[in-house]
């Protein structure tokens, strides 16, 4: 069974880097999508980014494209999400999600996502 630890939460100001960790226990075999999601008060959990274990094929949301760096360590079953140049709106609880294949849900939705890590609180300050 895959358990998911995310890690590198914290407070920056606006145009600040923070960089998160999501670490795996348990085996990650490459139809597996590793995915970040955030969810921030009285908001639905929105996609951020995702990573295709076997191939490293990377998907982003808009919001994230060009300043979201989505890799992952093999050697340390770990995938970590660069994120540049924050913005207050990116303040949100995110949170690492595993997907064991592709299903009609579609990477942007959580449906497709069967295993979740905790979350980590990012805040922005303007």
């Amino acid at each position: 069974q895959v358990r998911l630890a995310e890690s590198g939460g914290g407070s920056v100001q606006a145009g600040g880097s923070l960089n998160l960790s999501c670490t795996a226990s348990g085996r990650i075999d490459s139809s597996y999508y590793i995915g970040w999601f955030r969810q921030a008060p009285g908001l639905e959990r929105e996609f951020v980014s995702a990573v295709l274990w076997g191939s490293g094929d990377t998907y982003y949301k808009p919001f994230a494209e060009g300043r979201f760096t989505i890799s992952r360590d093999k050697a340390k079953n770990t995938a970590n999400l660069q994120m540049n140049s924050l913005r207050p709106e990116d303040t949100a609880v995110y949170i690492c999600a595993a997907a064991p294949w592709y299903s009609g849900s579609g990477i942007w939705s959580p449906g497709m996502y069967d295993t979740w890590g905790q979350g980590t609180q990012i805040t922005v300050s303007s």
